[in-house]
């Protein structure tokens, strides 16, 4: 009986010893698998591209060409103090969705769409209203943004089609961005990259679909 004893009692110790290692475990793991879930643009594409989209491309048109003249400053616009305090506050992961079609079409309804482009969420923030008044619509240089943008951007590629989506995207306000390539089938002498920005909004699960677009001359 005594021996049944210290067979039952060693047994519950190795027990007891297994299932504590195996919750260390877990618990020193779990904030890496976090830091990858927030990180996830950050990671996989800021590392390999350094992509700056707070910046015109030399030959991206803006939502106003007539903004854009000789008069205007060739030295870059100086950006607002990334406000820190607003992007903690803006929340990490969703369930939302955000999906349509990228394109541009003349006064004719015809549509030359954005076929394996990139698009960005990128989050309503005071650091993206300037990028958005000032270089969007004004049609200004801005200095590089900083690099801490990178972690709270989401982004996405259309397919040929120019049909994209997003999904696990956090309630909260966001600019759509994409570009859309178009050369002689816009009536362009030579081949231009057509910025197209917009706003959108999502709550919980909320599918929202919205087309990014815009008219050309």
């Amino acid at each position: 009986m005594t021996k049944t004893r210290i067979i039952l009692a060693s047994a519950f110790l190795l027990l007891f010893l297994f299932s504590g290692c195996v919750q260390r475990e877990l618990v020193l793991n779990a904030p890496d698998v976090q830091q990858s879930q927030d990180n996830t643009w950050a990671n996989e594409t800021n590392v390999e591209e350094n992509v700056d989209i707070s910046d015109l491309e030399d030959n991206v048109t803006v939502e106003d060409e007539t903004l854009i003249n000789e008069d205007m400053p060739v030295e870059k616009m100086e950006r607002v103090t990334f406000p820190v305090s607003e992007y903690k506050h803006l929340a990490r992961t969703g369930k939302g969705t955000v999906k349509g079609t990228i394109y541009v079409k003349d006064a004719y309804d015809k549509r030359v769409v954005g076929a394996n482009t990139r698009l960005y969420l990128n989050p309503i923030t005071s650091y993206s209203k300037q990028w958005y008044k000032e270089s969007y619509i004004g049609g200004y240089k801005m200095e590089k943004a900083d690099d801490r943008l990178f972690n709270y951007l989401r982004f996405t590629a259309s397919n040929n089609d120019g049909k994209f989506a997003f999904y696990g995207v956090p309630t909260g306000s966001y600019y759509l961005i994409g570009t859309v390539k178009c050369g002689s089938e816009c009536g362009y002498d030579t081949p231009k990259s057509i910025r197209i920005a917009t706003q959108v909004s999502v709550s919980g699960n909320q599918v929202v679909e919205r087309d990014l677009s815009r008219l050309i001359d």
